[in-house]
């Protein structure tokens, strides 16, 4: 068995998940959780996602999986996750999504 992250298009072999938490559940609408329609994603993924964009951005410009991945935003980082088995990173927050917290 497998899962596939819906971003990255990796696939996570069960038997590398011994953490709980390496496949996420996002919510392609913040904070309407109860409406959102969600995808997995691998947790790096997750984490670049929510380093990258404000809450108001992914509701308004980037609420589908198919406008993520075209995001100029993450153009690199996708070319790179591609190319990797990690399943944990360090994620930094932008200056963009930090001065608008």
């Amino acid at each position: 068995m497998t899962t596939t992250c819906a971003l990255c298009r990796r696939v996570v072999p069960d038997q590398r998940i011994d953490d709980p938490q390496v496949i996420q559940e996002h919510h392609l609408i913040p904070e309407n959780r109860r409406e959102s329609p969600t995808v997995m994603l691998c947790r790096p993924c997750h984490e670049q996602i929510h380093a990258l964009f404000t809450n108001e951005e992914l509701r308004a410009e980037f609420d589908t999986v198919e406008a993520l991945q075209n995001a100029p935003r993450l153009a690199d980082y996708l070319d790179w996750i591609r190319t990797t088995a990690k399943l944990d990173i360090q994620v930094e927050t932008s200056d963009h999504v930090r001065d608008r917290r």
